[in-house]
């Protein structure tokens, strides 16, 4: 696989050098020469440009990639290289790097951006997964913001402790996708029985996760399991943070 990686700083070169120990074809841009020297990544291809410019991209064959990776620490830069490589290359699949969390509504299809990695926010839900037992935890949004991957630790009085994952009716668009009992990850069958302490990971849609956290953390006896429960609707709150002119989060 083809990997155009733009900007190689730690972030854009820890990513080139996974990518390169699993054997891909790594490509960086960067606008400083000096980071090639001084990154330690062999084998990997390197251009010195300015990736938001046409002819730098057309340089780099940018056509030819499979992913085109925007990592720098400036979030223009990272949408404009995203949408340049979706709409005038074609690319595949973009991978955008977000700085500002309050940044990170524009990180979509709009902008090119197929996946939209928020370090920030990723690194807080890791946190929130080691120490929140009994509440949904999302872990990563997927889809450019219309699903999301959440982690559910059941706590030792949940009322869904004994039952098995085809008793309960999940809501409609939230699909268990793996159990993690004792350090070791199941394949959830009908027939599992739920257990206190286990970690259940969900696929699902970012409207359904309200629906989801209320069949899981609600009290014993509070919820009919019968009865399908219904999925929650997200909101949007503004932020009263100042913007520049282009919308962008200082």
């Amino acid at each position: 696989m083809k990997v155009v990686i733009v900007g190689a700083g730690s972030v854009g070169s820890s990513i080139a050098r996974e990518l390169l120990a699993h054997k891909h074809e790594i490509l960086l841009i960067d606008l400083k020469p000096e980071v090639i020297g001084r990154s330690g990544l062999r084998g990997a291809h390197w251009l010195v440009g300015d990736a938001c410019e046409l002819s730098t991209l057309q340089g780099a064959k940018v056509e030819d990639a499979d992913v085109v990776v925007s990592a720098t620490g400036d979030d223009k830069v990272n949408l404009v290289v995203s949408l340049l490589a979706k709409t005038e290359f074609g690319v595949g699949r973009t991978v955008g790097r977000v700085n500002n969390p309050k940044n990170d509504w524009m990180f979509n299809d709009s902008w090119g951006v197929d996946v939209a990695v928020n370090t920030p926010q990723l690194m807080t839900a890791l946190v929130e997964e080691a120490v929140e037992i009994g509440d949904l935890v999302r872990l990563l949004t997927l889809q450019t913001g219309v699903a999301s991957l959440v982690e559910f630790t059941v706590p030792h009085d949940s009322h869904v402790i004994g039952m098995t994952v085809g008793d309960i009716h999940w809501p409609e668009d939230a699909t268990l996708v793996a159990i993690l009992r004792d350090q070791a990850p199941i394949t959830p069958s009908r027939d599992d029985v739920i257990d206190g302490g286990d970690e259940l990971f969900f696929v699902t849609t970012i409207a359904a996760e309200d629906g989801l956290r209320a069949l899981l953390s609600s009290a014993p006896g509070s919820i009919d399991t019968s009865q399908q429960v219904a999925s929650g609707t997200g909101s949007t709150s503004g932020h009263g943070a100042a913007m520049d002119d282009d919308g962008f989060e200082g």
